[in-house]
């Protein structure tokens, strides 16, 4: 077994472990990591690392996957049980993404391939020592907070709080206005790159022409129009989050350009010769059943298991009714506000109508129907029938029964099928119109005469 070496820094600004069998990567780091001012403790093996965590407290462990007395997810999971507040990044083999996913589930911060690069290894570092405290992330200053006490959104926060701390890939899932881009919001204002972009990426509203030039950006006079350089989003967010969200809606061969920018942290312009690397956080969500899209061939499974390395799921509001008052009235304040209106208040029957809605569309559904009954009111209040709520779809368990001659019940039961079709493109397109109308079918015109028709007025 090697001896401890220790090498010292500044004092007072951070110590390291480092564990490699392998002494000239051991000196490289720790030589590293004194430039920047840093002490640095080295390891050997698994049994010298425990040692000397036993002895002293670190800001950072950095751990080779193989060591001669085990691997570095032992490591990974010791530090988990005994050291929980302590990262660690571990150093994998070129290629083995394998290997970084399973660290990346069992705790890990982040991950370094071999060979290592000394400009990645430092801006790990510097991610590192500037990880807020995690009582500091729950503070309510914050322009974004998941409101609510319900048991389901109180399990969202903590599971926030967690993951934000990691640079792991997070898949959040949830139904469509569940909150899921507030969620990777969140990740990344409570996280190490929240100083750095966060760029959302709605992929399913990119023609599959542009998907390349969009994401990796291109080179002047790759194509017609392109007239100078311009970079994609993983340049826009280089240091920060990308946010891809209905990464489902991804085609397949796009999902292999990203599998491979993802793996590789570079990224190629069109019309390039050479890589650029990238360095971002992917944060990935869709409404869709993605296990589901994996099986049936729609979605790569290599893709998959890069980007779920993290889930979360988002709740569906209909699982946190006790908090539609409160959310009611945080809408309410801010719609008000905006509109420079005095708040209305809300009659305990339109609470109680709130409350018992089942919400398809989720908290962006909650919005769109106070935002419409905050313009069509004449007083102070907010009463049930201010609201117009959908009846729920196909009403009863089975549909009225069809006279022979046909008449009012088939014009019914007509209606409430074209209502919940246009209510699902809406909350599909995030109640985008002219979206809605391009998923139905249908002109924009048509598309506002049926919703003036139904009572879905704006």
């Amino acid at each position: 077994m090697a001896g401890k070496q220790e090498r010292r820094g500044q004092p007072g600004i951070g110590r390291v472990l480092v564990v490699d069998d392998e002494e000239d990567i051991r000196e490289l780091l720790a030589m590293t990591l004194v430039r920047m001012g840093l002490d640095a403790d080295c390891a050997a093996d698994l049994a010298e690392a425990r040692g000397l965590l036993a002895d002293n407290a670190y800001q950072l462990c950095l751990t080779d996957m193989r060591l001669p007395d085990g691997d570095g997810l032992e490591l990974v999971r010791h530090i988990g049980e005994h050291c929980s507040d302590l990262p660690v990044a571990v150093i994998t083999a070129h290629g083995s993404m394998e290997n970084a996913v399973s660290a990346l589930k069992a705790g890990a911060f982040d991950y370094v391939p071999k060979p290592v690069s000394l400009e990645q290894l430092r801006a790990l570092v510097k991610s590192v020592l500037d990880l807020p405290r995690a009582e500091a992330s729950r503070g309510g200053d914050s322009a974004h907070a998941l409101l609510g006490e319900s048991q389901a959104i109180r399990q969202a926060r903590t599971m926030i709080e967690k993951v934000a701390r990691s640079q792991a890939p997070v898949y959040i899932s949830g139904e469509s206005g569940s909150g899921k881009e507030l969620a990777a919001r969140l990740i990344h204002e409570m996280g190490a790159r929240r100083a750095q972009p966060f760029v959302p990426v709605n992929c399913g509203a990119i023609p599959d022409s542009l998907m390349e030039s969009e994401f990796f950006g291109y080179k002047k006079g790759a194509f017609t129009g392109a007239d100078a350089d311009r970079g994609g989003f993983f340049q826009a967010a280089h240091g920060g989050t990308l946010f891809l969200d209905e990464v489902a809606d991804l085609p397949l061969t796009m999902q292999v350009k990203l599998l491979r920018a993802i793996q590789e942290k570079r990224v190629r312009k069109v019309g390039a010769t050479a890589e650029d690397p990238v360095d971002v956080r992917i944060i990935s969500a869709t409404h869709q059943n993605l296990k589901a899209l994996v099986a049936s061939g729609r979605f790569r499974q290599d893709l998959f298991y890069r980007l779920d390395v993290i889930e979360l799921g988002m709740p569906a509001l209909r699982e946190c009714r006790e908090d539609i008052p409160l959310l009611a009235g945080r809408v309410l304040e801010r719609l008000a506000g905006e509109a420079g209106v005095p708040v209305p208040r809300l009659t305990a029957a339109a609470l109680k109508a709130l409350c018992d809605y089942p919400f398809p569309g989720n908290v962006r559904e909650l919005e769109n129907i106070l935002e419409r009954a905050l313009a069509l009111i004449g007083g102070s209040d907010i009463d049930a029938a201010d609201l117009h709520l959908a009846p729920p779809a196909g009403g009863d368990e089975s549909p009225q029964p069809v006279p022979e001659g046909g008449g009012a019940p088939l014009q019914d039961y007509l209606d409430r099928v074209e209502r919940q079709a246009i209510l699902d493109a809406l909350n599909k397109t995030r109640f985008n119109r002219t979206a809605a109308a391009k998923l139905l079918g249908v002109t924009f015109r048509s598309l506002r005469y049926r919703m003036e028709r139904l009572g879905l007025n704006e």
